[in-house]
């Protein structure tokens, strides 16, 4: 609401908070009740997902659609393959440059997360603001042009991808080491840099300087924001590991009497 109210994005805080929520809130549950909300979290993302398709097919074959801009159609497909492209391999390439050797995404990988991308349920609901907000048609080509791209995507992309993560041997590779896997509880040095390095080895550098700060912040959250805000476990604990003491004192009384 407070977002809301700013002019800014709601949808955008909302992720940030779920985002939050699962690394501090979620913690400070009981087992059963961690089960039960990541079940009923999973039964309502399903739910949504679902109403998001039916409801676009029921937009395809009642809404009025522009389909005399075909060639914007296709570029607009076009250069959304070409811009991911760019996205996915620099974004790719700048991660490696700071990663260690065995923690690199390999390019099949990267390939893997262009061609898999091209979906668009938030897409498809700004197109359908869209057609409100923007005058003399251009939202109702927009918002065609955006069916179509949601359309092929799914069908195309989303039905070829397994045979695709197949083809490229990301599907059961267990030669590579698991790309989840956690640094080294000091963090990464960057190595020292000779005077007169190349421009590639002082982006490295700065890179992996602005890794040494997100250590440390992974040291902040470690040592003071997690354990101010997942106190519960740790009181839970405390009476567990009181709790035999106190049993065996009252044992010890039991038998002086």
């Amino acid at each position: 609401m407070l977002a809301e109210g700013l002019g800014l994005s709601g949808i955008v805080s909302i992720l940030f908070t779920g985002i939050v929520m699962k690394r501090y809130t979620f913690s400070n549950l009981s087992e059963d009740s961690q089960r039960f909300t990541a079940a009923f979290f999973h039964l309502i993302s399903s739910l949504a997902e679902t109403f998001v398709f039916i409801y676009m097919g029921f937009d395809i074959a009642m809404e009025q659609h522009s389909w005399s801009h075909i060639g914007f159609i296709f570029f607009s497909i076009l250069f959304i393959g070409v811009a991911r492209a760019v996205n996915v391999f620099s974004c790719g390439y700048l991660i490696n440059l700071v990663r260690p050797a065995n923690r690199q995404i390999p390019p099949k990988h990267l390939k893997a997360l262009w061609y898999s991308g091209l979906r668009g349920a938030m897409a498809f609901a700004l197109a359908l603001q869209s057609v409100h907000d923007l005058p003399d048609g251009h939202g109702q080509i927009i918002l065609t042009t955006t069916t179509a791209i949601v359309v092929l995507t799914v069908l195309l992309i989303g039905g070829s991808t397994g045979t695709m993560l197949e083809a490229l041997e990301v599907v059961g590779d267990v030669h590579d080491v698991p790309l989840g896997e956690s640094f080294e509880e000091n963090g990464y040095i960057s190595p020292s840099y000779e005077e007169g390095t190349s421009s590639g080895s002082r982006l490295k550098m700065k890179l992996k300087e602005f890794h040494k700060s997100t250590a440390s912040f992974t040291a902040l959250d470690k040592n003071y924001l997690t354990p101010f805000f997942t106190s519960q476990n740790d009181e839970e604990d405390s009476d567990e590991a009181i709790e035999p003491i106190v049993n065996s004192r009252r044992g010890l009384r039991g038998g002086q009497r």
